[in-house]
Protein backbone atom coordinates (compact mmCIF):
# COMPACT_ATOMS: atom_id res chain seq x y z
CA UNK A 1 0.00 0.00 0.00
CA UNK A 2 1.51 3.48 -0.42
CA UNK A 3 1.57 6.04 1.54
CA UNK A 4 -1.66 8.06 -0.33
CA UNK A 5 -3.62 5.42 0.47
CA UNK A 6 -2.37 4.96 4.06
CA UNK A 7 -3.01 8.38 4.73
CA UNK A 8 -6.25 8.46 3.12
CA UNK A 9 -7.13 5.62 5.69
CA UNK A 10 -6.01 7.78 8.58
CA UNK A 11 -7.76 10.41 7.63
CA UNK A 12 -10.97 8.72 7.65
CA UNK A 13 -10.60 7.51 10.93
CA UNK A 14 -9.70 10.94 12.40
CA UNK A 15 -13.13 12.41 10.29
CA UNK A 16 -15.20 9.69 11.68
CA UNK A 17 -13.71 10.91 15.50
CA UNK A 18 -14.28 6.90 16.39
CA UNK A 19 -11.17 5.13 17.76
CA UNK A 20 -12.60 1.66 17.08
CA UNK A 21 -10.98 1.93 13.88
CA UNK A 22 -7.24 2.56 14.98
CA UNK A 23 -6.02 -0.98 16.03
CA UNK A 24 -6.56 -2.40 12.16
CA UNK A 25 -4.26 0.82 11.28
CA UNK A 26 -1.86 0.51 14.22
CA UNK A 27 1.64 -2.23 13.45
CA UNK A 28 2.24 -4.75 16.24
CA UNK A 29 5.69 -3.20 16.72
CA UNK A 30 4.47 0.65 16.40
CA UNK A 31 6.35 2.96 18.29
CA UNK A 32 4.33 6.79 19.51
CA UNK A 33 6.86 9.54 20.44
CA UNK A 34 5.19 12.78 22.26
CA UNK A 35 6.69 15.38 24.03
CA UNK A 36 4.02 14.74 26.46
CA UNK A 37 6.26 11.55 27.62
CA UNK A 38 9.26 10.76 28.34
CA UNK A 39 10.21 7.87 26.35
CA UNK A 40 8.84 6.19 23.30
CA UNK A 41 5.84 4.61 23.76
CA UNK A 42 5.91 0.81 21.76
CA UNK A 43 3.43 -1.92 20.79
CA UNK A 44 0.01 -1.86 18.93
CA UNK A 45 -2.40 -1.83 22.08
CA UNK A 46 0.22 0.87 23.91
CA UNK A 47 -0.10 2.98 20.35
CA UNK A 48 -3.52 2.88 20.19
CA UNK A 49 -4.00 3.79 24.19
CA UNK A 50 -2.50 7.27 23.38
CA UNK A 51 -4.13 8.07 19.73
CA UNK A 52 -7.73 6.63 21.63
CA UNK A 53 -6.68 9.43 24.27
CA UNK A 54 -5.62 11.83 21.54
CA UNK A 55 -8.98 12.25 20.03
CA UNK A 56 -11.04 12.91 23.19
CA UNK A 57 -8.01 15.44 24.08
CA UNK A 58 -7.68 17.39 21.10
CA UNK A 59 -11.35 16.74 20.65
CA UNK A 60 -13.88 17.91 17.68
CA UNK A 61 -11.68 21.20 16.75
CA UNK A 62 -8.97 19.38 15.47
CA UNK A 63 -8.43 20.14 11.86
CA UNK A 64 -5.34 19.06 9.69
CA UNK A 65 -4.45 22.53 7.41
CA UNK A 66 -1.28 20.88 5.50
CA UNK A 67 0.32 17.91 4.71
CA UNK A 68 3.50 16.62 3.19
CA UNK A 69 3.28 12.65 1.81
CA UNK A 70 6.82 10.87 1.42
CA UNK A 71 6.73 7.50 -0.16
CA UNK A 72 6.26 5.96 3.13
CA UNK A 73 5.55 8.89 5.16
CA UNK A 74 3.44 12.18 5.91
CA UNK A 75 3.96 15.15 8.10
CA UNK A 76 0.24 16.60 9.14
CA UNK A 77 0.09 20.12 10.23
CA UNK A 78 -2.65 20.28 12.32
CA UNK A 79 -4.55 23.02 14.89
CA UNK A 80 -7.03 22.89 17.85
CA UNK A 81 -7.74 24.39 21.18
CA UNK A 82 -7.18 22.15 24.62
CA UNK A 83 -7.66 24.16 28.03
CA UNK A 84 -8.05 27.37 26.52
CA UNK A 85 -5.19 27.52 24.34
CA UNK A 86 -4.40 27.56 20.55
CA UNK A 87 -2.41 24.53 20.08
CA UNK A 88 -0.08 23.99 16.69
CA UNK A 89 1.66 20.77 16.30
CA UNK A 90 2.63 18.24 13.75
CA UNK A 91 1.59 14.55 13.35
CA UNK A 92 4.91 12.77 11.58
CA UNK A 93 3.37 9.57 10.58
CA UNK A 94 5.38 6.11 8.76
CA UNK A 95 3.88 3.13 7.18
CA UNK A 96 5.03 -0.21 6.45
CA UNK A 97 4.74 -1.51 3.27
CA UNK A 98 0.83 -3.21 4.37
CA UNK A 99 -0.08 0.63 4.88
CA UNK A 100 0.35 -0.19 9.15
CA UNK A 101 1.39 2.81 11.20
CA UNK A 102 4.94 1.58 12.39
CA UNK A 103 6.31 5.45 13.70
CA UNK A 104 3.60 8.25 15.09
CA UNK A 105 6.00 11.38 16.54
CA UNK A 106 4.13 14.48 17.43
CA UNK A 107 5.19 18.06 17.87
CA UNK A 108 2.92 20.51 19.59
CA UNK A 109 3.68 24.06 20.27
CA UNK A 110 3.27 26.80 22.39
CA UNK A 111 4.39 25.43 25.44
CA UNK A 112 1.73 26.89 27.14
CA UNK A 113 -0.37 24.42 24.73
CA UNK A 114 1.74 21.48 25.53
CA UNK A 115 1.47 22.10 29.42
CA UNK A 116 -2.32 21.81 28.96
CA UNK A 117 -2.15 18.84 26.07
CA UNK A 118 0.10 16.73 29.08
CA UNK A 119 -2.55 17.45 31.63
CA UNK A 120 -5.61 16.61 29.81
CA UNK A 121 -3.53 13.44 28.28
CA UNK A 122 -2.84 12.61 31.50
CA UNK A 123 -5.99 12.76 33.16
CA UNK A 124 -8.02 11.34 29.92
CA UNK A 125 -5.48 8.02 29.95
CA UNK A 126 -6.35 7.78 34.08
CA UNK A 127 -9.69 7.63 32.96
CA UNK A 128 -9.10 4.83 30.43
CA UNK A 129 -7.40 2.97 32.86
CA UNK A 130 -9.80 3.22 36.03
CA UNK A 131 -12.79 2.52 33.00
CA UNK A 132 -10.52 -0.92 32.00
CA UNK A 133 -10.40 -2.13 35.60
CA UNK A 134 -7.83 -4.02 37.35
CA UNK A 135 -5.46 -5.82 35.15
CA UNK A 136 -5.59 -9.75 35.65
Amino acid sequence: MDAADALARWHAVVESREPAGLPALVAEHAVFRSPAVHAPQEGRDTVVGYLTAAFTVLGPELAYEREWLGEDSAVLQFRTRVGGYDVSGVDMITWDADGQIVDFTVMVRPKKALDAVIEHMGAELMRMLEAAGPTP
